[in-house]
């Protein structure tokens, strides 16, 4: 993983026109905002992320900032185009997979700890997506995006303290839905650990 002092390079080579730069930054920063878009418009995540890079890359020159102003930076302009498809088509944000899937995850101690460590796996999105959705915003956007909880808040209009306890409540709410643990459950082999980003998030919101 690239660390984050060399990422702020990256950003400014990118904006200098390196195409590579540009790729980096892509393959990086897709992965979060793809699972966030999820969560808004659940299966038109990925023609609405398309929309976003080619407005990142339209206006990258403009934008000032490292790479952590980029990540809130992206996450605002895909946040802008999911709204922007929800009221040309006048419905709410959805599941991209059934809740019942979740069933099969493999579950730990009824805590917020446990809910952090499966928010960045696939099928952990449509159980996030039924959260309420300041909820279900601010946890993709504090745990998986990787933002703080000021950044956070400009995207959602929100005052950090309230952006903070909507992520705690919405990690405590997934906590609950997990299904209990049983001796026979071992862990889920395609369950990934929680990014590096997503601990001290955690952390903060305590």
């Amino acid at each position: 993983m690239t660390a984050p002092e060399d990422l702020d390079a990256v950003v400014t080579a990118a904006q200098r026109g390196d195409e590579t730069a540009f790729r980096l930054l892509y393959r990086t920063q897709q992965p979060a905002l793809l699972r966030y878009l999820r969560v808004l418009v659940g299966e038109d995540a990925e023609d609405v992320a398309s929309e976003a890079w080619l407005q990142i890359a339209r206006d990258l020159r403009a934008f000032s900032g490292d790479w952590d102003g980029f990540r809130g930076w992206t996450a605002t302009i895909a946040r802008h185009r999911a709204m922007d498809l929800l009221r040309a088509q006048r419905r709410r944000p959805q599941a991209s997979a059934p809740i019942e899937f979740l069933t099969e995850m493999s579950a730990g101690d009824d805590t917020a700890d446990r809910a952090v460590e499966l928010v960045s796996t696939d099928a952990a999105v449509a159980l996030i997506a039924s959260l309420p959705q300041e909820m279900a915003e601010a946890v993709m956007l504090r745990v998986v995006v990787g933002l703080d909880a000021n950044t956070t808040g400009k995207i959602l209009g929100r005052r950090a303290g309230a952006v903070r306890t909507a992520a705690y409540r919405g990690l405590k709410q997934l906590a609950a839905r997990l299904p209990p643990p049983t001796e026979e459950r071992r862990p889920d082999p395609w369950s990934r650990p929680v990014t590096t980003s997503a601990a001290p998030a955690l952390k903060e919101m305590r």
